[in-house]
C-alpha cells in the first residue's frame, strides 16, 4: 500500500510543470490576491522627490511618521516614474522645487501623485492626501491671514489650539473580518482549498494511465491483496492532496507571514478536505475511461465547485439562498472551518460539525470510488 502510494508522488512531481502548477502557481496567486486586497501588517511604498526645503522636509517627515505607508526617497522624477511602472513602488509623490517658495509667497502649488490603477493605490493616495493637508494647515492659515511675515504666522498658527471634535467608534455585534485578519490570510485560505482540489480532480488521469498501461493487471498478478492495491491507490490520491496542502500552509506562512489558526484544527481540516480529494479523485478515475476526460472534467469539476463554494469570491458576499447552495459543496464547509479557526480564534473543538460534514462526504466518495475502482481494475 504504502509502494503504490509512493509511486503516485513519484509519478506527480516527475513531471516538472506539475511542480509549477501544484507549488508555485498557487504561492502566485496567494501574493497577487493578498497585495490586491490588503495587506495587512505590509504598508505600501511610495516614492517622494524634491524635499530641499524646510516645509518640504516637514512634510515628508510626516509621511515618514504615518503608519499608512513606507517612504521611499528618490533622486528625480524620471526614477519615480519607472519604479512605480515596474511595480516595485505602490506610488510616487512629486514635490516640485518651488514648493517652499510657493507656501510662503502664498502661491497655490499643485503636488503630483503618480500611480497605477489599483486598490492599494488608490487607498494610499486618500492616506496622502490626508497627511499633505495636516501638514500645510499652518501655511495656508496664513496664506488667509497675509499679515506678517510668514515664518510667524506659521508659528502663531502651529500654536493656536480650538477646542476639538472627540469621535467616537463602537460596534455592534461581531465584525465579520476582524481588523488583524490580512489579505493574505483570506486569500491563502480560498487559494488552498481551489488547488487541492483542482490538483486532486486531475490528477486522475494518473489512475486511468495506470489502467490503460496494465499497472494494475500486473499488480493483481503480484503476491497483493486487491484491499491493499485499491487501499494504496486511495492512499496515493490523498498523500498528493496532503503534500500540496501542506507545502500552500508552510510556504504561504513564511513567505507572506500567513496564519492559519489553531495548529490542530488546521491539520484536521487539511486532512479531511484531502480526503474528500481523494475520494473524489478515484471515482473520477473509476468511472472515465481516458485521461482526456479526466483532465477535462477534472478542469471543469474543480473550478466550478470552487466557484459555488465560496473559494473564488468569499462567502461573505454571498446572498442567503446561494450560501445555502454553496454549503452543498465540500469547500464551504472548509471555509467555515478554516473562519472559526482564523477570525474566531476557534479550536478544533469549535470546527467538529466541519470535519464531521467533510468526513462523511469523504466516506461516501472513498466507498463509491473504491467499489467502482475494483469493478474497473478487474474487468
Amino acid at each position: 500500500m504504502f509502494t503504490i502510494a509512493w509511486i503516485n508522488l513519484v509519478r506527480l512531481f516527475r513531471d516538472r510543470t506539475n511542480i509549477f502548477f501544484v507549488i508555485i502557481f498557487p504561492i502566485i496567486l496567494i501574493m497577487v490576491l493578498g497585495l490586491s486586497f490588503g495587506s495587512g501588517g505590509w504598508s505600501p511604498r511610495i516614492g517622494v522627490t524634491g524635499a530641499s526645503g524646510p516645509q518640504a522636509a516637514k512634510l515628508v517627515a510626516a509621511l515618514e511618521r504615518s503608519a499608512d505607508m513606507q517612504v521611499v526617497r528618490l533622486d528625480d522624477d524620471a526614477e519615480a516614474r519607472a519604479r512605480v511602472e515596474r511595480g516595485t513602488l505602490t506610488a510616487a509623490l512629486i514635490i516640485p522645487p518651488g514648493y517652499d517658495h510657493a507656501l510662503s509667497s502664498f502661491i497655490p502649488i499643485q503636488l503630483p501623485y503618480i500611480t497605477r490603477n489599483e486598490p492599494s493605490a488608490l487607498q494610499l493616495g486618500a492616506a496622502v492626501r490626508a497627511v499633505v493637508s495636516e501638514t500645510t494647515m499652518p501655511a495656508r492659515a496664513a496664506a488667509y491671514v497675509r499679515n506678517g511675515s510668514f515664518g510667524d504666522l506659521v508659528a502663531k498658527a502651529e500654536s493656536v489650539t480650538v477646542p476639538g471634535i472627540t469621535i467616537e467608534v463602537t460596534t455592534t455585534g461581531t465584525a465579520a473580518i476582524p481588523g488583524n485578519v490580512t489579505g493574505f490570510d483570506i486569500s491563502a485560505t480560498s487559494q488552498l482549498l481551489l488547488f487541492v482540489f483542482l490538483t486532486s480532480l486531475t490528477g486522475a488521469a494518473t489512475l486511468i494511465e495506470t489502467r490503460r498501461l496494465g499497472l494494475s493487471r500486473r499488480m493483481y498478478a503480484s503476491p497483493v491483496s486487491s484491499g491493499s492495491i485499491l487501499l494504496g491507490e486511495a492512499a496515493g490520491r490523498v498523500a498528493v492532496a496532503l503534500v500540496q496542502g501542506l507545502i500552500i500552509m508552510l510556504g504561504s506562512g513564511l513567505l507572506f507571514g500567513v496564519r492559519w489558526g489553531d495548529p490542530l484544527g488546521a491539520a484536521a481540516l487539511l486532512l479531511a478536505f484531502s480526503l474528500v480529494g481523494g475520494g473524489a479523485a478515484m471515482l473520477l478515475g473509476a468511472v472515465l475511461r481516458t485521461e482526456q476526460q479526466a483532465t477535462s472534467l477534472g478542469l471543469l469539476l474543480g473550478l466550478g465547485l470552487a466557484a459555488i463554494g465560496g473559494a473564488m469570491l468569499p462567502l461573505d458576499l454571498f446572498s442567503g439562498t446561494m450560501r445555502q447552495i454553496a454549503h452543498f459543496t465540500p469547500h464551504a464547509w472548509a471555509l467555515d472551518g478554516f473562519a472559526e479557526l482564523l477570525r474566531r480564534n476557534g479550536t478544533i473543538a469549535d470546527i467538529l460539525p466541519q470535519l464531521g460534514v467533510l468526513a462523511g462526504v469523504a466516506a461516501a466518495l472513498l466507498a463509491l470510488g473504491s467499489w467502482r475502482l475494483r469493478a474497473a481494475l478487474t474487468r
